[in-house]
């Protein structure tokens, strides 16, 4: 979307090159409408915000990390506490968050969010929320999305400087919004819509096919940022132990970026984990009896269709021989533009039988998605939380209610499991469905979702291990319990391919059939690359391509022919490679064209020479964790299984990604938990003057962990301060 003031404005919304234009001599009659200040925002009553004395009974202990656990006699009390406690610690994200779900986002952040509010109003989801919530909803889950929503605005009533007018109060329909919005980008949903909506000829239109698509249906991913999982059970640890890894890789900062903290109740809720910014419940971590960590996975569950529009009436589309009216509706978007200049935006929104249409520059398009219309995912992922065995939790899971996300599973029993969950539309084969739809026929009008048994899966295998770093599921452990390709159907877009992280991690855990918990930890921490890699690949290919004519360059290939794959802190030879790969995955990661190898290898040989004198300069020289006055050196680099990816700053790489939270969890035989965790900042996520804002930045760049505490007595010997919401204020 951009804005302009020329001799006109213009405004380009919902990602596409649709514009509204208005005249100067409008813009100037219209100047008092165009003024829309805070002070016109219908005064808010802060009083009756804050809960009344006695419905809550919580109480927030923060240990000498500044992380809160959260103590409540019941589950909606927790829930009441934790987003209190959380806003104390990025009040803005949530906030921000807050405005997402009510597609209210441009008018704090100005035009470039003006398409995110546009989508959330062509899809509807204001309007599911509020049919769904009441029935779809167990009561305990709307009370404890409700008690979350009172978390928010007590905080806010105390806090009234820090407000961003026009939003409250929050609901916990709000809170149920977050989650509806937010899930389909994760499994690439924006992707489609950007393809969608650039320039140029659109792609081609899928025709119905004579026989099955195994040679035509090929599917390619993006290659996420990633997150990393892997279980192990007794039969591969020397005293009968489980142990688990939870290490998702997320933005460091922002509204995905993760919090972590700790939840009690007396209704059985215990859990330990990360939150996302205004999120009630935990969405990985472990409880007393077990655990499970995400990463991402990439099935193929949007479908695009191109509607076949009547030329004689410009809103009707065929489908089955019928013409059919799209449904219109109008999207009303306030668009910051300066100061406390606004604009007010009405750009029109289509529905078809498929779902929510978009017009083009090359027609009408419409858009499905595995889930749509689902507004249970914080009731699973709340069910998730309390399970108390492995029954309960596929119970849990057996809703799927949650669309995407590779699961890794191991609990006190000993149990370890591995699952690629998905919601797989039931597609016909005689399409190609990786291409555009035709919009006109039931035929590509999928309803039902395969079952959740049949999903490729890997629970108690004989080899003792599982593991997924967003890579294949035929690849998840050792042997002939790996689930195989030809079991599942082509269009479901299931991956087969193998990340660096992934080979490392089956490299490291079947070479060693007696694995113990500190060699557990440093298998996590690993900072090498596979022969298999592409990282190797693209050595070689560097070295066999690149002409050795240039001094420097010929430095830079010396030290490239030393290197040993590793990206240890003190490794002299890591940059010459990684400078030179890095834009490479980056480019793969955003969907960008990648750069040319032996071009920007050369061009950052000669980086390197000008800014040390030598191409051969210590790795953690390079990559840097900044965070306020902490600077320091740090090992690890795109898509190893101790993964940074930076951005660059002039002289080094500055992490903005990659391990963030990482929780490891060890059941001994017996049952006895013992979990340690590090976060790449600290619990004050917003607040720079905290001294938790960056507390763990040094033991993070020594890939070093803590202690999780769970008992009260623990915390109290680690105690910085106790007290009840509204009791204390930063």
């Amino acid at each position: 979307m951009s804005c302009g003031l020329k001799d006109d404005i213009l405004i380009t919304t919902a990602l596409g090159d649709h514009s509204m234009y208005l005249s100067r001599m409008t813009f100037l009659s219209a100047f008092a409408g165009l003024l829309s200040l805070a002070g016109c925002v219908p005064p808010v009553d802060y009083a009756a915000l804050i809960p009344p004395p006695g419905k809550y009974d919580v109480r927030i202990l923060r240990d000498t990390w500044g992380v809160p656990h959260i103590f409540g006699k019941t589950d909606k009390d927790v829930a009441y506490g934790l987003l209190y406690a959380h806003c104390e610690d990025d009040f803005k994200q949530i906030q921000e968050g807050l405005f997402l779900a009510r597609a209210k986002l441009a008018s704090i952040q100005g035009k470039a969010a003006a398409p995110v509010d546009y989508l959330v109003q062509l899809f509807r989801f204001r309007e599911i929320v509020e049919a769904k919530y009441d029935t779809d909803l167990a009561p305990e889950t709307r009370a404890i999305c409700e008690a979350s929503a009172d978390g928010y605005n007590h905080y806010a009533a105390l806090h009234r400087d820090q407000v961003i007018p026009g939003i409250l109060p929050c609901t916990g329909k709000d809170v149920v919004m977050g989650f509806v919005v937010k899930t389909p980008f994760f499994f690439g949903m924006d992707d489609d819509l950007a393809k969608l909506m650039a320039p140029g000829a659109p792609g081609e239109v899928s025709q119905k096919l004579a026989a099955t698509l195994e040679e035509n249906n090929v599917f390619t991913h993006g290659l996420p940022i990633g997150s990393n999982t892997f279980a192990v059970g007794p039969s591969r640890t020397p005293d009968g132990s489980a142990y688990l890894d939870i290490n998702s890789h997320q933005p460091w900062t922002g509204p995905v970026a993760w919090y972590e903290t700790h939840l009690h109740s007396e209704e059985g809720w215990d859990m330990v984990g990360g939150v996302f910014p205004g999120t009630p419940i935990i969405l990985h971590g472990h409880n007393r009896n077990l655990g499970w960590a995400h990463t991402v996975n990439k099935p193929d569950l949007v479908d695009v269709y191109k509607l076949d529009m009547n030329p004689d009436r410009p809103l009707e589309y065929k489908f089955d021989g019928q013409w059919r009216a799209l449904e219109k509706r109008t999207a009303r978007i306030k668009v910051h533009l300066w100061g406390d200049f606004y604009w007010n935006v009405a750009k029109p929104t289509y529905f078809s039988v498929y779902g929510p249409a978009l017009e083009t520059p090359n027609g009408f398009y419409a858009v499905r998605y595995a889930g749509y219309g689902d507004i249970r995912q914080v009731e699973q992922w709340f069910r998730m939380n309390k399970a108390k065995d492995i029954g309960e939790f596929e119970q849990a899971l057996r809703m799927q209610a949650i669309p995407s996300f590779n699961i890794g599973y191991a609990d006190k029993a000993g149990n370890i499991w591995y699952l690629y969950n998905a919601l797989l539309p039931e597609r016909s084969d005689k399409y190609n469905w990786r291409k555009y739809l035709p919009g006109n026929t039931s035929e590509t009008l999928w309803t039902e979702y395969y079952p959740f048994e049949t999903l490729p899966q890997v629970k108690n295998p004989a080899s003792g291990f599982v593991q997924n770093c967003n890579s294949t599921p035929y690849r998840t452990t050792l042997g002939p319990e790996n689930p195989r390709e030809d079991h599942f159907p082509v269009p479901c877009g299931i991956e087969t391919h193998m990340t660096n992280r992934a080979l490392r991690a089956m490299e490291l855990l079947s070479a060693d059939d007696s694995i113990t918990w500190d060699e557990f930890i440093a298998y996590k921490f690993d900072t090498n690359y596979s022969p298999e890699s592409e990282a190797a690949q693209f050595r070689q290919r560097i070295l066999d391509e690149t002409p050795k004519d240039d001094p420097v360059v010929a430095e830079a290939l010396r030290a490239l022919e030393q290197w040993d794959l590793g990206t240890d802190e003190t490794n002299p030879t890591t940059a010459t490679a990684i400078l030179a790969i890095e834009p490479i995955v980056r480019a793969r990661m955003f969907g960008s064209p990648p750069p040319d190898l032996v071009a920007t290898f050369k061009e950052k040989a000669h980086l390197l020479k000008r800014l040390f004198g030598t191409v051969t300069v210590p790795w953690g020289r390079v990559n840097r964790i900044v965070r306020g006055q902490v600077d320091l050196g740090l090992a690890g680099g795109p898509d190893t299984l101790h993964a940074v990816y930076g951005d660059w700053k002039g002289d080094h790489l500055e992490g903005m990604a990659g391990d963030c939270y990482v929780l490891m969890v060890h059941w001994s035989k017996d049952g006895t938990l013992e979990s340690r965790e590090i976060h790449q900042f600290g619990s004050a996520t917003e607040d720079e003057t905290s001294p938790h804002y960056a507390a763990q930045v040094p033991l993070f760049a020594k890939c070093a962990t803590r202690p999780v505490w769970m008992n009260e007595s623990e915390i109290r010997q680690h105690l910085e301060r106790e007290y009840r919401p509204g009791d204390f204020s930063k």
